[in-house]
């Protein structure tokens, strides 16, 4: 395995200890990475609310459920991320629930910031954009596919948006959360089974 992967992998969280992380640091007025703000706790209770809603609603579709019963290699999901980033709000409980389907797959999360090098190596177009998840082969230790830091139609979204208007404003962030919930990780989903 990559050293840099090993290293992140032992300051790793599972779904639940990232979860537990950035409520107990937003109950003492903090957010993960580098950067404390006031607009940084406030994406972190919205997404705190997001994730909590997204937990209950959200379901792998019976299509990929078989599919991810039916793995044969045994993977690593390795997502990079941070409590105020939205993108990671709306996917990484998509892919816990795509993680919970099967037994083939360990899911771990680490934070961006704590990561420098390990982000470095999954650059998305030479921004440290995320969320990311690196899919791992669990035998031969190999990266195998990466996902993110969105699915493809929100990707496009904030390609038209920035022609448009020239910058993401909260306007646009509105409107990627808007697709979002219509979208229900359909997209998330599909995606992921494509790399796989």
């Amino acid at each position: 395995m990559n050293p840099i992967i090993e290293k992140a992998l032992e300051k790793s969280f599972t779904y639940k200890e990232y979860r537990n992380y950035i409520t107990q640091l937003f109950k003492s007025n903090k957010v993960t990475g580098n950067e404390q703000s006031e607009d940084l706790l406030h994406y972190t209770e919205l997404n705190e609310a997001r994730m909590n809603r997204l937990e209950k609603t959200i379901n792998v579709t019976d299509e990929n459920k078989l599919k991810l019963e039916k793995l044969e290699k045994d993977y690593l999901w390795l997502v990079i991320s941070e409590g105020w980033c939205g993108d990671s709000a709306q996917i990484i409980p998509v892919i816990y629930k795509m993680a919970e389907v099967s037994d083939k797959v360990e899911l771990k999360i680490v934070f961006r910031d704590e990561n420098d090098d390990l982000m470095n190596l999954f650059l998305t177009n030479g921004s440290r954009s995320i969320p990311k998840l690196i899919i791992i082969d669990k035998t031969s230790n190999e990266v195998v596919g990466e996902f993110g830091p969105r699915p493809n139609d929100a990707k496009q979204l904030i390609l038209d948006y920035k022609v448009v208007n020239g910058i993401v404003d909260e306007t646009a962030k509105i409107e990627l959360h808007k697709w979002y919930t219509q979208d229900k990780g359909i997209s998330t989903q599909k995606e992921i089974m494509n790399v796989i």
